[in-house]
């Protein structure tokens, strides 16, 4: 696995760096808090990003945030601070697994094995929600579409649908597709 460790503490990111290496893992990037993660992510392109740190900043949340929305991958992110408010906000900016009270060899797999399993289930939870947005909007397309045509046309709505399907057949689209250049088109007119 490809990793990037981020530490301003050289000798926290040797043994971070130590420990992923004797785990089989690939370290590519070795970071401090105030490099350019996402330039680094986009760069090196790793599996996970590991990430120990005193109290993670709100310029790194951010960063992660934007890591988590536009490169998905999985965040581990040590650090010594444990109040409720900041683990909220670095959960909502995408880590998969924050760990108080600092890393040891011996915790480090399993913690990384964990935040690739919740990463993995958090991806597909999110791909799920996108493609029942994707077909609720369909309906919704499909149904004022449908109005369209039958105010147009003077057609009933079986009419209707059946040649917004004919139509998505024909030209190779979906359904939900035609409904949209449909609207678009109305709009125009």
């Amino acid at each position: 696995m490809r990793v990037v460790l981020v530490d301003d503490d050289p000798h926290r990111l040797s043994l971070l760096d130590d420990g992923m290496t004797a785990a089989g893992h690939q370290v590519v990037g070795r970071l401090a808090t105030h490099d350019d993660l996402i330039a680094a992510v986009d760069r090196l392109l790793p599996d996970i990003v590991l990430i120990d740190v005193d109290s993670p900043s709100r310029d790194t949340l951010e960063s992660l945030g934007q890591i988590s929305r536009d490169r998905p991958r999985p965040i581990v992110l040590f650090a010594q601070s444990s109040d409720a408010e900041t683990i909220r906000r670095a959960m909502k900016a995408g880590v998969s697994a924050y760990v108080v009270d600092g890393l040891s060899a011996s915790r480090l797999q399993p913690v990384i094995e964990v935040a690739i399993a919740r990463f993995q289930e958090y991806q597909t939870l999110r791909e799920e929600l996108k493609s029942t947005q994707l077909k609720l909007a369909d309906r919704r397309d499909v149904e004022k579409a449908k109005g369209l045509l039958m105010k147009r046309k003077g057609i009933d709505e079986n009419a209707a649908y059946e040649a917004m399907r004919r139509m998505a057949m024909d030209r190779n689209l979906k359904i939900g597709e035609i409904a949209r250049s449909l609207i678009a088109a109305a709009d125009l007119l």
